[in-house]
């Protein structure tokens, strides 16, 4: 797995890392973004589970060999403790150089604290079915 020189400082850092990645279809900086436990999990929508860096790099080369794609993330939800991040965001995907119209994912990464920073330990994602859902506040929910 390649190796990143850059200290995440913050989930939040490595997440950018991670989206600009997957906007210019580099591989590289992709999976230099996760940690180098070998248990690692990538889901992608319509997709089995992936498991270890070798499944999940192929995935990501047969995703980008079609180009890069845009995402942007929507819609933040994070719970977090010392050690580890849990993002919940909408993705607004817009595929850069496919005619495949721009869809919602609901996207889940988890993000553990590691002596070379934050890295990815999770990605999950699913297609969001119909239009994306409306922003939701956390107070609403619980009272």
């Amino acid at each position: 797995m390649p190796k990143l020189n850059k200290i995440f400082e913050t989930p939040e850092e490595t997440e950018a890392a991670f989206y600009e990645a997957i906007s210019r279809a580099d591989v590289d900086a992709v999976m230099s973004l996760w940690a180098d436990e070998e248990d690692v999990v990538c889901i992608h929508p319509g997709a089995p589970r992936l498991v270890g860096h070798a499944s999940i790099r192929a995935a990501w080369e047969q995703i980008f060999e079609q180009g890069g794609v845009q995402i942007r993330p929507v819609q933040l939800h994070v719970t977090q403790n010392m050690m580890t991040s849990i993002h919940n965001i909408i993705e607004e995907v817009h595929r850069t150089t496919s005619r495949q119209p721009d869809i919602h994912i609901l996207a889940t990464n988890v993000y553990m604290k590691t002596a070379q920073g934050w890295r990815i330990a999770t990605h999950h994602a699913s297609v969001v079915p119909g239009e994306a859902p409306a922003s939701t506040s956390v107070a609403a929910l619980l009272h």
